[in-house]
C-alpha cells in the first residue's frame, strides 16, 4: 500500500493505519537531502534588506497553492533537524524562510510573516502559518502584529497593490 500523508492539524496521519510524528526511513533521507540546500539558500536570503526579502518571497510564492498544516509542520521539522541556527531561539527568520522554501519545492506555500511584539518590550519575529494556525510556535496568535505577509498566489491571480 502506498503511504501518503494527510495534511491534518495534528501532523501526518498515514493511510496505511500507522500513526507517528513524521517520516521514517527513505522519506527522512529525502527530506534531509532537500533541507540542507534549502537552509543554505534561506541563510543567504535573510541577509537581504527587508524590502528586497519580501519581494523575493513574493516572487517565490507566485504560482503556488496554500500549504496545509501537516506539510508545513513536516517542512519545519526537516529544516530544524539539519540546522542548529534554525533550531535556536534567535533563528526565527532563517527557520521561517527555510520552511517556506521547503514547501515551495513541492509547489505549495505557507503564509510567511514577520512582525513585532504587541505588548511589552520591542521584539521582532518571523513565523509561518497554515490553515489559519501558526506552525511550530509557542506564542499565542495575537502576541505579534504582522508587518510583512506573503501568501500563496495561484497562477493567473493578479497581486493586489
Amino acid at each position: 500500500m502506498r503511504r501518503r500523508a494527510y495534511a491534518g492539524r495534528g501532523g501526518p496521519a498515514w493511510r496505511d493505519g500507522r500513526s507517528g510524528r513524521g517520516p521514517t526511513g527513505w522519506r527522512r533521507a529525502v527530506d534531509t537531502v532537500v533541507a540542507v540546500p534549502v537552509v543554505a539558500v534561506a541563510r543567504g536570503l535573510t541577509r537581504l534588506p527587508p524590502r528586497r526579502l519580501r519581494r523575493v518571497m513574493e516572487v517565490l510564492a507566485a504560482g503556488t497553492r496554500p500549504a496545509g498544516y501537516g506539510q508545513t509542520l513536516a517542512a519545519m521539522e526537516a529544516v530544524t533537524a539539519v540546522s542548529r541556527t534554525c533550531r535556536g531561539p534567535a533563528g526565527c527568520l532563517p527557520r521561517a524562510v527555510a520552511t517556506a522554501l521547503f514547501c515551495r519545492v513541492s509547489g505549495r506555500w505557507p503564509t510567511w510573516r514577520t512582525g513585532v511584539r504587541v505588548a511589552g518590550s520591542f521584539a521582532a519575529h518571523a513565523w509561518v502559518e497554515a490553515d489559519g494556525l501558526t506552525v511550530g510556535e509557542s506564542f499565542p496568535p495575537d502576541a505579534f502584529r504582522p508587518v510583512i505577509t506573503v501568501r500563496s498566489r495561484p497562477r493567473g491571480r493578479v497581486r493586489p497593490r
